[in-house]
This record gives C-alpha cells, structure tokens and sequence, in this order.
C-alpha cells in the first residue's frame, strides 16, 4: 500500500511527544517548576510514574526495576505519597483534575491496597472532578483481584503491554505470556467497568515475521481492543544496555520494517479501526476516534491523546510535567528522588523553558502528526522547501500555497517530515530510533 523510499527514512529522528524533544532537555533553574505550578489554572491532567515491573524485558527502555525488593517500593511509594502532597499544597483555587494516568513500570507491580492508598491521597490533595482515570498493566501480574480496585477506582481506559503474540517473539524479548493469560486479563478488566482497552504492540521484534504479525493483529482484533499502538521496535542498546539481550542480528531489515508497518495499517482499517496519527488505531466508538474525527486530538508525553489541557503535571521519579512554557522532568534515580520529596521539594531540575518560538514550531509539529495538515508561515516554508522537495515530488506530501498536507501514503514518513521543523536537530548529535 505505501511506496518505499529508503532515502527519505534514512535519518533517525524523534517520536515528538514534545517539542522541543527530551534530547534537548538542559538544567532548569530551581523553583521554575513550582512557580508553574503555581500558574496553572483551568483542566489540568495528572501522571503518576510506578517504576517497578515484576519481570523486565529485554527490549524496554522504561525507567523501570524489579519489584521483589519490598522495602525499596514501600520507600518509593511514601515519597510519591510526599511529592502528591507537595504538588497539590502548590495549586491555586480554580483549578481543576480532569485526567488522572497511572504509568511505569507496571502500576500493577505493586499491592492493591498500596494502589488504593494512592488513589485515596489523589482524593485527599487535589480538587478532582469528575476525572477519567486509565492506567498501563502487565498481564503476567495481573490477577483477578485487580479487576475489583479497577471497579473500585473508576478506572474506564486501560492499555495492556502486549507485544507479540508469537512464542518465539516473545521469548528472544524477555515477555513470555500465553493467550490464556491475555485473555483472562481481558475478562478481569473488562468486568472491571473497563471500556476503553488498548494493546500496544511491536513490529521489527527479533525473529519476527509478517505472518506473525499477522497473527497478533488478528488475535488483537478477536479480543476487542478498542484502541491499538503498534510501534516500531527500537534497538538503541547505546541508550538502553539491557537491550544488548536482544541478538541484533535476529532483527528485521529496514524493508521488513517498512512492510510490517504497511500491513498493520492495511490489516487494521481494513477490520473497521480508524488510523490515528501515524501508529495508534482506534474503533470508530473510542474516544481517541472521535477526537481525531473532531480535529481534537494531542500529542504529548503519553503520545496520541484526546486529553485536551495544557497542563500535564508528572510525579514520580523520571516523570515529566509539561506546560505551555515549560517541560520539567523529575530526578531519575529513585534515591535522589526520594531523598529530595521526603524534604518537601519537587525534584523537577532537568528540563527546558519554551520559547515563543518553540511553542509555535511545536504547534505545528503537533498539527501534521494529529490532523495531517497545517498552515505553514513564509519563514518557516523558506526555511525548509528545499529539504521538503524531495517528499512533495514523491507524492509523500502535498504543499498548496502555504497549506501542508501528509496524505496516507506519506503516513511511513510523518516523524521524518515534521522534524524538517525542528530547529533543535542541527545542534544535537543524539541518534534517535528508526523513522519506521
């Protein structure tokens, strides 16, 4: 379905869940974070980071750690239970938590009561109303009694790290779990009140093949998943040691890739789910389609969304807060963490202050990756026509007057066009993952 131009895909670039992008993040000055804080005003949204996982894969680069040791969890926990305080006593009248996201990790790799404690100190601390509550579960931990604190907490969206369906796959990855296991974590959250339930999934994985991805994406469809992820594998064992698991030379090439991600598109609209962005998929019902429909859906540090506020407040170790001026990520070694919310400081010191000039790139970034089109300024359009040709001369988008157009078929190459844009790139070496 989509034409494969191997030089336009060359150049790795960023997922923009930011701009500017985590690569760029600096030191921030202290107090930057509270002061922010201190402005919100309105819808705000919450993110809680659980930096534990009962088993780790091979492929992740989550900050994350196992669970057994509990004295390290239990410490862990009183010092989010600490910074949730901190955070809250900064908020001004007014304003309001519409959105609350449990992530990690695996929110899951801790006990239930340890869970309902936190979700009881969230009802303490800040001025809920009416929140839409989602959380990210590991099916091997899952058990039966999470799908009553689900129930319990009004949890309506959950998202299932799933993969790959193939044995082999998922094997040479580190994440072995059966059908049978998937299948009755389904059951569990769904009797939970659960309605809106993603898979994320991988393609590129070692030893894999179309057909297995053919497979997963079929099961996937069979167990009515109401939003899909399917995200290109990203071997980076520079940034992500644990990475060196995996046998490089077991990976697809990059036309592989390419075709698996074609198929996944082909496979999925075609059983009636609605393309997202450039890798999420939604049925027609789910929210995150409606707002794509509507021209409403956002990109941020949890990726596609429906959520529509500016501000996104992290807490947890590695968390990141976002503001209209300001992204702000907390410390990420747990220790320094804990150390510093047990004292009743925000640990947020890495970051970047957003320019005027980079909220209006950012803007536009966010406009071709969520609506596939936008209006450029003259500056910007001389700034990056001669780099922009190649792709409106293969077809892969559409330049009329000043409006920008990614078509379907230039989908594969989204990341790579939009990053034309970014003024950050030229002075960063960092290398990023695969376009595709």
């Amino acid at each position: 379905m989509w034409n494969y131009h191997p030089d336009l895909l060359a150049t790795p670039v960023p997922r923009y869940t930011s701009y500017p992008t985590a690569a760029d993040f600096g030191t921030l000055e202290e107090g930057v974070i509270e002061r922010e804080i201190a402005g919100a005003s309105g819808d705000i949204s919450l993110y809680l980071h659980i930096p534990f996982c009962e088993q780790i894969c091979f492929y992740c680069g989550c900050n994350t750690g196992k669970s057994g040791k509990r004295a390290r969890v239990e410490s862990y926990l009183a010092a989010l239970h600490q910074e949730i305080a901190t955070v809250a006593s900064l908020l001004p009248a007014g304003t309001r938590v519409r959105r609350i996201a449990f992530g990690g990790g695996s929110p899951n790799a801790i006990l239930t009561g340890e869970f309902l404690a936190l979700v009881d100190a969230l009802h303490a601390h800040f001025p809920l109303h009416a929140p839409e509550w989602s959380i990210e579960l590991d099916p091997r931990s899952l058990t039966a009694e999470w799908s009553g604190v689900i129930a319990a907490t009004g949890i309506t969206r959950a998202s299932m790290g799933v993969q790959t369906f193939a044995a082999h796959c998922q094997k040479a990855i580190g994440r072995e779990q059966s059908l049978t296991m998937i299948c009755r974590s389904v059951d569990w959250l769904r009797a939970g009140g659960v309605t809106s339930l993603n898979f994320d999934l991988m393609y590129g994985l070692p030893h894999q093949s179309e057909a297995d991805l053919e497979d997963s994406l079929e099961y996937t469809r069979k167990l009515g998943a109401d939003r899909i992820a399917v995200f290109g594998y990203a071997h980076v064992p520079h940034l992500v040691p644990r990475q060196t698991m995996i046998p490089e030379d077991a990976l697809p090439g990059a036309a592989a890739r390419f075709t698996m991600a074609s198929e996944a598109h082909r496979i999925l609209t075609g059983a009636g789910y609605d393309a997202i962005g450039f890798d999420h998929f939604a049925l027609p019902h789910d929210p995150m389609a409606r707002a794509a429909r509507g021209g409403t859906l956002r990109r941020n540090f949890q990726g596609f969304t429906d959520d529509p506020s500016e501000v996104l407040i992290g807490m947890g170790a590695s968390a990141v807060s976002g503001f209209p001026g300001l992204y702000a990520q907390n410390e990420k070694h747990t220790g320094h963490y804990r150390q510093l919310s047990g004292e009743g400081r925000l640990s947020a010191r890495h970051g970047i202050v957003r320019s005027a000039e980079d909220q209006r790139r950012g803007r536009l970034i966010e406009a071709l990756l969520c609506q596939g089109e936008a209006a450029i300024p003259a500056d910007l359009l001389a700034e990056v026509g001669p780099r922009l040709a190649p792709f409106t001369a293969a077809g892969l988008a559409d330049l009329r007057g000043d409006r920008l157009t990614i078509p379907v078929r230039g989908l594969p190459y989204a990341r790579v066009i939009t990053s034309l844009f970014d003024s950050y790139r030229a002075l960063t070496a960092r290398k990023f993952s695969s376009a595709i």
